[in-house]
């Protein structure tokens, strides 16, 4: 018997992403008001064996999240603005993915490094007590950083199709018919959501850190860089057990901080976000055929434009 597989997605400029099996799909509203519905085949190390181990799977989703997601947002741009696609593949894409993993590790690791070495540490007693001072330094930086994104009315949209992402598949995962009317009621939270993920990573970097204790700042900088792969790996079994257990009276107070947390990536969508959100999960439901029956379901929705879009080059 195969394990069951569990469908997710990302929020785009306009529209969601839905990862199912083999593929991703991507639907976005256009200018005319009609869905952009675009495919996409998934490189074999995404699929592979690799991506069923242990703590070697939570490293991969954070790539795929990181490589594809960036191309999607790009794609989502250019279809939501009715303007000719350029594909941004090879060491323009490498250069994106590089920019945006320095601003990362250095807004949310390095700088609460820094803050709590010079700023906080002289007048801190024990010593080690240093890095959980780093650690909430860390989370009130992310927990801000989220709160100034949605200043951004553009941002606030992205966070309202990501809300209807999530309606969706607590939809279909309920076994309720995907339509508006049905989907229209579920949370906007999710158990598996991408922003339980990083507060996990956030609260196992504590631990982590005070396990290294205090060397040299240069050790301490690098370690904030090279162990963040780990990091992600622990938080994301975490994140899939909680997930996995969430029946469990025990195991609420692991995941209830995420679930808190998500009130901030998500806002309550229309009906129109809801739409597109239903489309990008049925294409990847019908490029799986997860069941005869749904399959049959999956084909029945809005009217949708059909586009192409090409994997990452490695030219």
């Amino acid at each position: 018997m195969s394990e069951t597989f569990h469908y997710g997605g990302q929020a785009l400029i306009e529209g969601v992403m839905m990862r199912g099996r083999t593929t991703i799909a991507m639907a976005v509203r256009c200018p005319n008001d009609k869905i952009d519905v675009a495919s996409l085949h998934l490189p074999g190390i995404y699929t592979g064996k690799a991506r069923k181990l242990p703590l070697i799977r939570g490293v991969l989703v954070l790539t795929e999240s990181m490589v594809l997601g960036i191309q999607a947002l790009f794609h989502s741009a250019n279809v939501s603005l009715g303007e000719e696609e350029e594909e941004i593949s090879g060491p323009w894409l490498w250069i994106v993915l590089a920019l945006s993993l320095a601003f990362a590790v250095g807004l949310f690791f390095v700088t609460p490094l820094l803050l709590a070495k010079y700023v906080i540490a002289p007048h801190l007693e024990p010593r080690w007590a240093v890095h959980v001072v780093e650690g909430v330094l860390r989370i009130v930086i992310f927990a801000l950083y989220l709160l100034l994104m949605n200043l951004i009315p553009a941002i606030r949209r992205v966070f309202s199709y990501h809300g209807a992402e999530h309606k969706t598949i607590n939809a279909y995962e309920d076994g309720a018919p995907l339509q508006v009317e049905a989907v229209r009621k579920y949370s906007t939270a999710h158990l598996r959501c991408g922003t339980s993920f990083l507060l996990a990573v956030l609260i196992i970097a504590i631990i982590m850190f005070v396990l290294i204790g205090q060397p040299a700042m240069w050790i301490r900088i690098l370690s904030r860089i090279v162990l963040v792969p780990v990091i992600a790996g622990i938080a994301y079994e975490l994140t899939r057990f909680s997930a996995t257990h969430a029946d469990n009276r025990i195991i609420h107070p692991i995941f209830a901080p995420g679930l808190a947390l998500q009130a901030l990536t998500t806002r309550q969508p229309n009906d129109s976000q809801i739409e597109v959100a239903i489309a990008a999960l049925k294409r990847v439901l019908q490029d799986d055929a997860v069941e005869e029956g749904q399959t049959h379901t999956n084909q029945e929705n809005s009217p949708t434009t059909e586009a192409t879009w090409g994997p990452p080059t490695t030219e």
